[in-house]
């Protein structure tokens, strides 16, 4: 993380080369996250943009002991939520869906990438059918690893609040998995 600490390094001393850096550290994962909560890759690209930019713009306020990744991302997070309330659209995934099927590395064999290929799009399906705000407790708990305690924090709203969308977002993609798929959200 040393590329981190540097490039923050140069942005607080108002060098905006720095976050060239932060963009090709962690640009990839901000627009999945956007895009899996938002469903529309327009508004994912521009929310990341948006929030480099604040980032850049507050970059005097990061605690350099911590690390920029969850403080961003969850900037990100509030962004896509906030959009996806203001436009109240629903997007659909169909076009998009075979460009995030991730196929497993290690020369799997040509089973084990259909099987993980098939577990994917069924995923991703199930996903599409929840609330932007049930998919982003998903998204903050399994993909950003954050705890209810900050993901509560980063929402603004009560823990109590979180545990209910987490555990009806869990009932939820349960019953709209199928069950080849397994039960991956852990309680």
């Amino acid at each position: 993380m040393s590329n981190e600490r540097e490039a923050i390094a140069r942005l607080q001393q108002g060098d905006i080369g720095g976050l060239e850096t932060l963009v090709q550290l962690y640009q990839t994962a901000a627009l999945h996250v956007a895009y899996i909560i938002s469903r529309d890759r327009t508004l994912a690209e521009d929310i990341v943009q948006a929030a480099f930019l604040r980032a850049y713009e507050r970059i005097q306020q990061f605690d350099t002991a911590r690390s920029f990744r969850p403080w961003f991302l969850r900037s990100v997070v509030n962004a896509t939520l906030r959009a996806c309330a203001r436009n109240g659209r629903q997007f659909s995934l169909d076009a998009y869906s075979d460009e995030y099927i991730a196929l497993p590395s290690d020369d799997p064999s040509l089973d084990e990438m259909l099987i993980a290929a098939a577990s994917d799009e069924a995923v991703w399906t199930a996903m599409s059918q929840l609330a932007p705000a049930q998919r982003a407790v998903v998204v903050m708990r399994y993909y950003l690893d954050m705890s209810e305690a900050e993901m509560a924090q980063t929402l603004d709203c009560p823990p109590g609040t979180i545990k209910r969308r987490l555990y009806d977002a869990r009932q939820r993609l349960r019953r709209l998995l199928p069950a080849w798929v397994g039960h991956p959200l852990e309680e």
